[in-house]
């Protein structure tokens, strides 16, 4: 069986590929506390792996008029070395270099800003599986998981078949407004039945069910 060079599946980052709470967690915790803000629960924090920063601050009630100092004090921590806190899931890179082998196309769609999802791909060996890394800008320009898909489609053959593979709603969602199907993927940060209620058409529980589960949906 081969895969048709025509076969695209758009890679969400943050707890998809990458286990990022650690590095993450540390820097909205600091953000919280520089604002003199009340800290969220552990439980709250996994929340933020996943959708854009302004949207889980405002999600966790940060007065939208302070947002953008969050951001700031976050991003301060995360680019000092927060965002190198992180590690591929097992077998991940293992799935992307099967679906590289059967000649599928794959690039990741992540709502982090792009400056900082180029080097992340570059230190922890996704970069050469992949044909492109698009993410978010770095300045307030309001962006969502929908506006980096469709940059990510841009120019490419509007006939080809293609998939999202992540782990949030807002993955989901944000490739239905392209007329994508997405494939979720349990052992990242989504709630209970997050995947399933936002629409997903199927999601896998381990990273050894990936490409396989892809094959089967693309039908290839």
């Amino acid at each position: 069986m081969t895969f048709s060079p025509a076969a695209l599946v758009l890679l969400d980052l943050d707890g998809t590929l990458t286990d990022s709470f650690p590095g993450i967690s540390a820097s909205v915790t600091h953000a919280f506390t520089a604002a003199g803000l009340a800290v969220p629960t552990p439980t709250e924090l996994r929340s933020f792996v996943g959708p854009p920063l302004p949207e889980s601050f405002l999600a966790h009630g940060v007065p939208p008029a302070r947002v953008a100092e969050l951001v700031t004090s976050y991003r301060a921590v995360f680019a000092a070395g927060g965002m190198y806190d992180n590690a591929v899931y097992d077998g991940v890179l293992d799935a992307l270099a099967e679906l590289r082998r059967l000649g599928c196309a794959l690039v990741v769609a992540t709502s982090k800003p792009e400056i900082y999802a180029v080097p992340i791909c570059e230190r922890l060996g996704i970069t050469p599986y992949v044909d492109g890394i698009f993410g978010a800008p770095l300045d307030h320009v309001p962006s969502s998981k929908a506006l980096v898909i469709e940059r990510a489609l841009t120019g490419r053959d509007p006939g080809e078949r293609r998939l999202m593979v992540g782990d949030r709603e807002h993955d989901v969602l944000g490739a239905a407004a392209h007329g994508v199907p997405c494939l979720g993927v349990r052992w990242g940060y989504a709630a209970p039945d997050e995947l399933e209620e936002a629409g997903a058409v199927r999601v896998v529980d381990r990273t050894d069910q990936l490409a396989p589960a892809v094959v089967d949906l693309l039908s290839l």
